[in-house]
């Protein structure tokens, strides 16, 4: 059970991030294809299933955010919603392509730094 939940939710990472990065360049292209109704349905399916298995792994593993156990989990945490901040400024309420390509960049790198503590089980942040 364990395995699978894990193995969908890295999937679901994957995706997620690949369809941000997609989005990312089709929107600084000026491509009308960000209108398309797959660019507007997939990464909110794809985000369900990537929450809805992270809240499974948390009930399996027992790994809980905000307890001294799993301190680990609340910095992953912190850094996925700083990944989803950024991603908003970066698709939606970003003025300039120049902003915005900050905000893509630093999206992409607190999605890597989330990546690290959950490989790890460690953080570097403190």
């Amino acid at each position: 059970m364990y395995a699978a939940f894990k193995h969908l939710h890295m999937v679901a990472i994957a995706l997620s991030v690949i369809m941000f990065v997609i989005r990312y360049g089709l929107m600084m292209a000026d491509s009308s294809l960000t209108e398309k109704k797959f660019f507007k349905v997939t990464p909110h399916v794809v985000d369900t299933i990537l929450l809805l298995t992270g809240v499974a792994l948390i009930f399996i593993t027992g790994f809980i955010p905000f307890t001294e156990s799993a301190n680990w989990m609340t910095q992953k945490l912190s850094c996925v919603l700083a990944y989803i901040a950024l991603g908003f400024f970066t698709l939606k309420y970003g003025k300039n392509k120049v902003f915005k390509t900050f905000t893509f960049l630093g999206s992409l790198g607190w999605v890597m730094a989330a990546a690290n503590i959950a490989m790890t089980k460690s953080s570097f942040l403190g």
